[in-house]
């Protein structure tokens, strides 16, 4: 089983509103019932599906980097998981920090 812990790992993830009142993107799963924000190892993989991403009309979007950890407890105080996803949007595992 791999290990999905990455507290000390940054990983890339879709901001929207980019220096204003910046949030996670964040999805919700019908067929899970979950909701969850997409984490990418690479600023490669998260900018490929930042393409595929739904979108708020008038928002703008970007990539970051931000700490495991500090994403993990975002999540959890907002009600998301995360999950590490590859850069075509598929899900590999919950990361857990």
């Amino acid at each position: 089983m791999p290990d999905n812990s990455k507290k000390d790992q940054w990983l890339y993830v879709a901001v929207e509103s980019p220096g204003g009142e910046e949030k996670f993107v964040g999805l919700y799963d019908k067929q899970a019932d979950i909701s969850y924000i997409p984490a990418f190892e690479s600023k490669e993989d998260a900018l490929a599906a930042l393409a595929n991403l739904p979108r708020r009309e008038g928002k703008q979007y970007e990539v970051q980097a931000v700490l495991a950890d500090i994403l993990c407890e975002e999540a959890r105080k907002n009600g998301f998981l995360v999950f590490l996803t590859d850069g075509d949007g598929l899900m590999r595992g919950q990361v857990e920090a």
